[in-house]
């Protein structure tokens, strides 16, 4: 070959190696985009785009790290503690400002107890960015050797990864083992390492993180105080000193060219033959898109057979990605089925007639029974938890504003004196959540869905044996007895409980010490069962008292919304429980109506503190008046109902479900005034329809969306079956599709046990254990703003992402069968609905 050709070659290839470092350095840096974060391919840090919440520490505010996908930091601030818990102190956000014209975020924060004010800025710098802490001021001599800047990393993201402190080499540990120490009387975690350059998974170019400073930096581990706790690295501020107190510079690797692998959101359960199937492929927005999605039908003899094949439909931009749609709804033969797109394929979904049959019986079978209070749960060689809180309870302290926000205000509103024992409230309920508390909005609100669920479906399922008499209940041990009528007597019990006790719905029943409420592990062990007797000493029991201060209060603040909830339940209950139970069923009617009349004879009870007292009161009489008219059919209280027509037009998605399931009891003129509300209804939906590709409400708030898609699906299932020439069933099953995988962020369904793939690790009372409770549902995909959409799948302790409350196990069970009808009951074929 000619030696100047070779030459040239030599040269262009030096120079195209030059070009393309030069490009890599390049795409490296971060820059601070519109969005008002920094990007770049593969990181992205987020600076103050989230806020502290309303139990303080959500592990979603300060810097964060967003890293290959994954948000693998979060709460870069000055705390007060080398491991900060939920409900120590955090800072007073004041202003954030973001000056692109030198790629610089800077948030203006404060600790007003100790008057202390800072800032905190972040600069792009490099490949990486400079983070450091200001104040025009001494900090104050409480907080010498208190205050520092922390960053915390996800353990879940770092396990089976090691780290380098300076010279000194570690493994991050799985399972938290110290060191501990004891300080100021009180222990606390030590170092792991200390150095001024540390480096997180040098090993891993996914995680690696390195990090610099002039001063000496050292990593902790949040989980020797509590699980919930995240690996901290921490910087103390300087004593004597103002302008920059720190500095930090942090770079994070990126894998050059990194694209996120697609995800192809579908139903884990599957489809059945006459629905609309669309999956929706998510993709990286540098990710260009295929020409061809395929669904796969699987063989006995493990073959997979293309039965369909479509170039996907691109949607736009949602978020921080793009959307495509697959359109697969003509097929319609049954059987295993998987999609491929690329070379990424979804585990196996059916499509079948029968596909729902049983997607609600975890729900009843498991999750409802384990949340059961005051009983003793077996399932088979396992014991859920003993009788609980047999205790309960004793009157809140007056003035007093709890940890979980209940609030007890300047009077008891009963007879009662402040850390009396209230007799009789040891009965029925269930844990609200993944915490153990019965909050009784919650318990109304799962009663009444479970009556609707029971009047309109019937589900006669009988595998747990429930004895309220033995207080005990036992997994899959028919006992006879429809299960879903034994979980309206269990709430019913403590809701009339109430009533007995003090004479109206009370706010609930919690925890007294924050000792108890953070209790992982069986209830039982939470409380010595034993009523707490103040004549006794510590220690000291009588057999039937104790003097173990472990008791949990009743908040008793009257509240009229909460009566009205409790009615609308009550009156409910005692159509469901006639043949059933019928001395409860009487009972529940009784009361319902005595203390509606007391309501009308005084002004309404309006002591409120944050979720702890009911809904808005004209939601709750809504749904008195409406429970009594069933239940009754007296006139006054169609009337009731009628009344509130001006409260209907002017929000009619909020008071669209109890509305209309009046029209049955209400004249021709209501329903024509109604009939007007859903056509400028319809409009919303379809704007919903087109704010994202899964045509439901998304929320962005802190607690993620399930309930409210839940909520979107049911009031669209009984709009679609008064009004079928206004509202079709796609909404109701745009619903059920969001829950089970075709959602943002992933595919996993969000229930449960429930698909081929769902959440198997979860905030529920078992999580310390990184387990589920199957058939429980997660709030779900949380929208972090400004643009990122998270599920955390191997961490369980966010509660806005996988905390599960009971009564969207109610409205679960509803929606399930509300598609099962709508399919099975009149062999329409839903496939073409636009």
């Amino acid at each position: 070959m000619n030696r100047k050709i070779v030459y040239g070659l030599v040269a262009g290839v030096a120079l195209l190696a030059a070009a393309v470092q030069v490009h890599a350095q390049q795409a490296k840096k971060l820059v601070l985009n519109d969005s008002g974060y920094f990007e770049t391919r593969g990181l992205n840090i987020l600076a103050f785009s989230n806020r502290y919440g309303l139990f303080g520490d959500e592990k979603a505010s300060g810097i964060e790290i967003i890293h290959h996908g994954v948000r693998t930091a979060t709460n870069g601030d000055v705390r007060l503690h080398p491991t900060p818990e939920q409900w120590d102190s955090i800072p007073r956000f004041i202003r954030r400002e973001v000056r692109k014209d030198d790629n610089t975020i800077e948030t203006f924060l404060e600790y007003p107890s100790f008057g202390f004010a800072y800032s905190i800025r972040v600069r792009a710098k490099d490949d990486g960015i400079a983070i450091s802490v200001h104040s025009n001021q001494f900090l104050p001599a409480m907080l010498q050797d208190r205050a520092g800047f922390n960053l915390e990393f996800l353990p879940a993201a770092y396990f089976h990864t090691s780290y380098l402190a300076g010279d000194r080499a570690g493994v991050f540990p799985v399972y938290p083992s110290g060191p501990m120490a004891i300080r100021d009387g009180q222990y606390q975690p030590q170092p792991l390492a200390t150095a001024k350059n540390l480096v997180l998974a040098p090993e891993d170019a996914e995680r690696r993180i390195t990090i610099s400073s002039d001063a000496p930096i050292s990593l902790y581990d949040g989980r020797n105080k509590a699980q919930n706790g995240w690996f901290v690295v921490r910087g103390l501020l300087p004593a004597g000193k103002t302008g920059t107190l720190l500095e930090w510079f942090i770079s994070g690797n990126t894998i050059p060219g990194w694209v996120r692998q697609p995800v192809i959101a579908h139903s884990q359960v599957g489809y059945h033959p006459a629905q609309q199937k669309i999956a929706v492929v998510e993709l990286d927005r540098n990710d260009p898109p295929l020409t061809t999605a395929r669904l796969l039908k699987i063989n006995a003899d493990g073959q997979f057979a293309e039965r369909f094949s479509k170039a996907p439909a691109r949607w736009g931009d949602y978020l921080r990605y793009r959307y495509y749609t697959f359109d697969f709804s003509a097929v319609t033969d049954s059987g295993l089925y998987v999609i491929e797109y690329g070379k990424v394929r979804t585990l196996p979904f059916r499509i079948g007639t029968d596909v729902y049959a049983g997607a609600w019986h975890p729900t009843l079978d498991v999750f409802f029974t384990v949340q059961m209070d005051h009983l003793f749960v077996n399932e088979a060689y396992r014991v859920w938890h003993g009788r609980s809180h047999m205790d309960d309870a004793l009157q809140a302290p007056l003035d007093h504003e709890h940890f979980d926000l209940y609030r007890q205000g300047a009077a008891t509103d009963n007879r009662f004196k402040p850390g009396e024992h209230i007799p009789g409230l040891n009965t029925g309920g269930w844990y609200d959540a993944g915490d153990f508390d019965l909050r009784t909005q919650t318990i109304y609100a799962t009663v009444m869905m479970l009556v609707q669920a029971w009047e309109s479906f019937r589900p006669e399922r009988d595998e747990t044996l429930i004895d309220q008499q033995a207080r005990y209940a036992d997994i899959h041990h028919p006992d006879g007895r429809p299960d879903l009528l034994q979980q309206v007597e269990h709430g019913t019990l403590q809701l009339l409980a109430q009533y007995k006790a003090v004479g109206y719905a009370i706010n609930g029943i919690v925890e007294a010490h924050l000792d108890q409420y953070t209790h992982l592990g069986d209830a039982v062990t939470k409380t010595d069962n034993l009523v707490y007797n103040p004549q006794l000493k510590e220690g000291q029991s009588d057999g039937f008292s104790s003097g173990r201060f472990d008791d949990r209060w009743a908040f008793t603040s009257r509240s009229s919304s909460l009566d009205y909830g409790a009615i609308a339940a009550l009156a409910a209950a005692s159509r469901a429980l006639k043949g059933f139970n019928d001395t409860l069923a009487l009972d529940c009617l009784l009361t319902a109506q005595r203390v509606w009349e007391e309501e009308q004879t005084h002004p309404p009870y309006t002591f409120r503190h944050g979720n702890t007292t009911g809904g808005p009161l004209e939601d709750e009489k809504l749904r008195a008046a409406l429970e009594l008219l069933i239940t009754t059919g007296k006139q006054k209280f169609a009337d009731s109902i009628a009344a509130m027509l001006p409260l209907f037009e002017k929000q009619f998605g909020r008071f669209a479900l109890p509305a209309v399931r009046a029209l049955p009891y209400m004249d021709a003129g209501y329903r024509q005034k109604l009939e007007a509300l859903v056509r400028v209804y319809k409009i919303s939906l379809d704007r919903i329809a087109a704010q994202n590709p899964f045509g439901v409400p998304i929320g962005t708030g802190g607690w993620a969306g399930s309930g409210q898609v839940i909520g979107f699906a049911i009031t669209n299932y009984v709009l679609h079956k008064a009004f079928p020439q206004l509202i079709g069933p796609e909404y109701v099953f745009r619903g059920l599709n969001y829950l089970y995988g075709c959602h943002p962020g992933s595919d996993i369904s969000l229930v449960s046990a429930v698909g081929t793939r769902s959440k198997e690790i979860a905030y529920g009372n078992n999580r310390a254990d990184f387990s589920f409770i199957a058939g429980g549902i997660v709030p779900g995909v949380l929208i972090l703003p400004p643009d990122f959409p998270e599920n955390k799948e191997d961490w369980p302790f966010l509660w806005g992402e996988n905390e599960y409350v009971i009564n969207l196990g109610a409205s679960y069970i509803f929606l399930v069968h509300a598609v099962s009808e709508l399919l099975q009951g009149n062999g329409g074929d839903y496939r073409h609905i636009q």
